[in-house]
Order: structure tokens, then C-alpha cells, then sequence
């Protein structure tokens, strides 16, 4: 909706929102012409041609959806924003105000309909099962939650990002393979079994599938100190200048939950002017805050407040004098963590950002030359064909990559690459090495290691690639009786595990 209001679309027009060539968001006339997330671009455009498509701003979105937030705050206060375009508040209070579930969902649209927004509400029991009747515009009767869910497709286990772990799109695909195909099928695995099979967030999916909550609250009390609040001066009426402030206190709040050991799952920022006035949002993530995810935040909040967006009324009274930054839900910092391996959408852009930011932390911490990044090289074998190069450096390979290397190691290359000293015996035990006109000696049949020894199914080879002292250098592969494929390299006059084929 974000995007169809900056680009002034109808709210009837299918609109897509990709980020690396897939769909992550869509209106729902794209859903009713057969769009979905995850759809590659050209695939969406065939199902769907009058489908306008715009690229992922989560500043827009975020702007854009303030407005919003402050329209339902207005009517409950107590609201907290899970993700620019869903919110979440406690309904039965306003239940009981209001004369039941029904008048406070028709509240809420005809509220967020002043914004020029058309919105969806659901109701239930858990904040997962709301979330997915939302998407319906669906209310789930008390205690009905579990029934509600049984029928589901489990792909909606990861359908909405702002309550499950990146990782849980490979746990879906994989129940989908076991034949799980509905919530209730996988609510019905018994919990032990999924504890031992799966990993640590199946658990949590477990409990999100039988309708109980996915993530207890914090229970250990929060440190005063790790509140940060700021006196501003000059006062702050510039969005750049909120922006920029934004941007320091996330960076101190963060400093205080590494120093205190803990992550923050649940943050609550004020916004107070010179006369009083103030704005108070509460976000709520499925993974622990980043400084980035942080200041993101901020900006969206004070941006969307300053400029006064389309039917949020007027903005502040005056310059903002104070922010605050209260952590509301903290876990241990080993509780939760983001994936480095994607969402599952091949090029992930979140995904490459998180490795980054993650190798400059670890660079800040252990030393400039600590953290190295591989660069394509030339030469003849695997180690030959990699420089490694400090993060930040200009990535330039030792040797050109491009040039012709006679005996150079041929595709497919192995999966792992190793450097581990083994022997290979022929049949009555002796060792087998590589004679002055590049052939075995004897025919292998036995590899060992320090450990064990494996039994030789297949070879060939093996191929020289040059000399030394000791003799030739070759190389040669081999299948073990384990069904494991190796390249082996002779050199120096003994032989290594130079890599595993997968």
C-alpha cells in the first residue's frame, strides 16, 4: 500500500514489491490474480501483465505506514508495530469497551480508512494465529486457534517474516519432502520427535502449529542502565537531523546489551517535544534488533511523526527536546541469532548485508588482517587458485586467473578443500607413488589415514602438473567404499587429501 500511495495508484491495481528479482510483497488484488511470494519476476508478470512492480524502500515503508500506527494508537493505545504494514494490540480491553470483537475490528478499519488505507484485521488467542487471520480479515472464535491452524498449507509456518526465524522456509521445503503438508499434520508430530530431528526454531514452529505461544516474555528483569535517553540541542525539527541522531543512539544501545550479555527483541522509543507533547511506539521483531534494524526504526517513527504523513493530522507542537530508547524484551545474546545463509530466496541482498556486517564486527574485535575474503587466482591446483585478501583491501588475485595453466585441476572442482596427509597402499600393502612418467606405480587399492583406512572402489589419474625435488607432482581421484569421492595430490613424495567431491 506504501508503494501505491507514493506512485498515486488505485488501491485496485495489482502492485508487486521485489527485492533480487523475487515478489516479498503484494496487494492482495496481485494475491486474487495468482501472485505470490517468493515468484520470480517473469513469472509473476505471466500470471498477472497489468501488475505494476516497484522495488523494495523500507524508508517508504515505514513512512509511509505512520500515519497508520498513530491512527489505531489513537483508538488503543497499547499497539505494538511488528513490521511497516502490521500491527498488533490487545483486543480484549477494547472488546469489552467497545461491545465485543466485531465493533473494534470495524473500528479499526474505518481508523486506518482516514489514512486513505484499506487494511485487514484478525482476531484469535496467539499472536501468530492473529497474524495469519489477518491476512484473511478472519476473526477465530476463543479457544480455536488450533483448530483454525489444522487446515492451513505449512508453508504459512514462514509466510510472515516479522514472526519466524529466516531459516524456517528450509524447515517447511523439508517438511513438505516428509509429506507434511498441512499445520495440523505437524502439530500432530509428537514434540520430542521434532526436538531431535529438527533444529531449535522447529520447536518454537511446534508450538506456533498447536497454538501456543512461540516466545515466552523475557522473564530475567532488564537493566536500568540499558535505557538510553538524550537530551537534544539543538532540538530536533529536521528529519536528517533525526536521522543522524537516530543513527548514535542505536549504536550506544547496542554497546550496553553487548556489554550486559543480552539482545532486544521488543523496543519502545519516545519522542517528547519542548511542550510536552508525546509519540511512543513499541516494535516488536522476531529476531534481535541490529544497530541498522535500529536507527531503521527510529528514522521511520520520527519521519513519519515530523512530516505529519497523509491522515495522520498535524505533527508535533514543536522541536523534539528528548528520544528515548527503552528496551522492553530482552533474551540472551545466544538465544536468538540471524541466519547468515538467506531466507531463502537466491541473491538475498539482507542476507550478504548481515555476512558483512557481521566479518566488520569480527574485524573490529581481532585485527585488520583477522578477517580475509577470497579471491578467484590462477594456478594449477585448488589452494593455487584462491588468494585470500584482508576485508576492506582491493580484492586483486595474486596470480591471473585468465592466463593458461597447463595441467590445470578440470571442472567439476570438490566441494570442501583440505590439506590432509594420508598413504595410499597397492594390494600387498606397500605404498604407491607416482613414477618419472606420471603413472601409479602399483594400482591403489586402500587409502589411510592417521585414523582409519578406507577401500578404493574407483580412480583415475593420475595427472601431472609439474615437479619438484622429490619427484612429479600429480593428482588423481579416487572413490571410497564409504561412496566418497577425493583428489588427491602427490607431492613432495607423499600424498594429501587436497579436497572432497560432494
Amino acid at each position: 500500500m506504501a508503494a501505491a500511495a507514493v506512485a498515486d495508484l488505485s488501491p485496485q491495481q495489482p502492485i508487486a514489491v521485489l527485492a533480487a528479482n523475487r515478489v516479498i510483497a503484494c496487494s492482495a488484488s496481485a494475491r486474487a490474480a495468482g501472485i505470490r511470494r517468493g515468484m520470480r519476476k517473469r513469472q509473476a508478470q505471466a500470471a498477472c501483465p497489468e501488475m505494476v512492480v516497484v522495488t523494495e524502500d523500507s524508508h517508504r515503508d515505514g513512512r509511509c505506514f505512520e500515519p497508520v500506527v498513530g491512527a489505531v494508537a489513537e483508538l488503543i493505545p497499547v499497539t505494538e508495530v511488528l513490521r511497516p504494514g502490521l500491527v498488533v494490540v490487545p483486543v480484549s480491553g477494547a472488546a469489552r469497551f467497545f461491545g465485543g470483537e466485531d465493533p473494534v475490528a470495524e473500528k479499526l478499519i474505518d481508523a486506518v480508512s482516514t489514512c486513505g488505507v484499506e487494511s485487514q484485521v484478525g482476531v484469535a488467542d496467539e499472536l501468530f494465529t492473529a497474524v495469519l487471520a489477518a491476512r484473511r480479515g478472519q476473526i477465530v472464535p476463543p479457544g480455536g486457534d488450533a483448530a483454525y491452524l489444522a487446515g492451513l498449507p505449512v508453508a504459512e509456518l514462514a509466510i510472515e517474516p516479522s514472526v519466524s526465524d529466516p531459516s524456517r522456509i528450509e524447515l517447511v521445503d523439508l517438511l513438505r519432502r516428509l509429506g507434511i503438508t498441512t499445520i495440523g499434520a505437524f502439530a500432530a508430530v509428537p514434540v520430542a520427535d521434532v526436538a531431535t530431528r529438527f533444529s531449535a526454531d522447529a520447536v518454537v514452529a511446534h508450538r506456533l502449529a498447536n497454538a501456543q505461544p512461540g516466545r515466552n516474555p523475557a522473564g530475567r528483569r532488564i537493566p536500568d542502565d540499558l535505557e538510553i535517553e538524550h537530551m537534544c540541542d539543538p532540538p530536533v525539527d529536521r528529519i536528517d537531523a533525526a536521522a543522524f541522531l537516530g543513527r548514535r543512539l542505536a549504536d550506544e544501545l547496542h554497546r550496553r546489551l553487548s556489554d550486559a550479555a543480552v539482545a532486544c527483541t521488543r523496543l519502545a522509543v519516545h519522542a517528547i517535544t519542548e511542550r510536552g507533547q508525546r509519540n511512543s511506539r513499541t516494535w516488536r521483531c522476531a529476531q534481535p534488533l541490529t544497530p541498522e534494524a535500529t536507527a531503521d526504526r527510529i528514522r521511520w517513527q520520527l519521519e513519519g511523526w515530523l512530516t505529519g504523513g497523509r491522515g495522520a493530522g498535524p505533527g508535533p507542537d514543536s522541536p523534539v527536546v528528548t528520544l528515548r530508547l527503552e528496551p522492553v524484551e530482552v533474551v540472551e545474546a545466544g538465544t536468538l541469532q540471524y541466519s547468515l545463509s538467506g531466507n531463502g530466496l537466491p541473491e538475498d541482498p539482507e542476507c550478504g548485508e548481515r555476512a558483512r556486517r557481521s566479518l566488520v564486527r569480527v574485524q573490529g574485535l581481532l585485527g585488520g588482517d583477522a578477517v580475509q575474503v577470497p579471491v578467484r587466482s590462477g594456478g594449477r591446483g585448488l589452494a593455487e587458485q584462491i588468494t585470500m585478501v584482508a576485508l576492506g583491501d582491493e580484492l586483486v588475485p595474486e596470480r591471473n586467473p585468465d592466463a593458461p595453466w597447463p595441467g590445470r585441476l578440470p571442472d567439476p572442482t570438490p566441494a570442501v578443500v583440505l590439506d590432509t596427509p594420508v598413504s595410499v597402499m597397492d594390494l600387498t600393502g606397500e605404498p604407491v607413488t607416482v613414477t618419472g612418467r606420471g603413472a601409479f606405480s602399483t594400482e591403489p587399492t586402500t587409502v589411510r589415514s592417521e585414523r582409519r583406512s578406507w577401500e578404493v572402489r574407483w580412480w583415475a589419474g593420475p595427472w601431472p602438473s609439474g615437479t619438484d625435488r622429490q619427484g612429479i607432482t600429480a593428482r588423481a581421484q579416487v572413490l571410497l567404499d564409504d561412496s566418497r569421492a577425493l583428489l588427491l595430490c602427490h607431492r613432495s613424495g607423499r600424498w594429501v587429501v587436497e579436497g572432497v567431491y560432494d
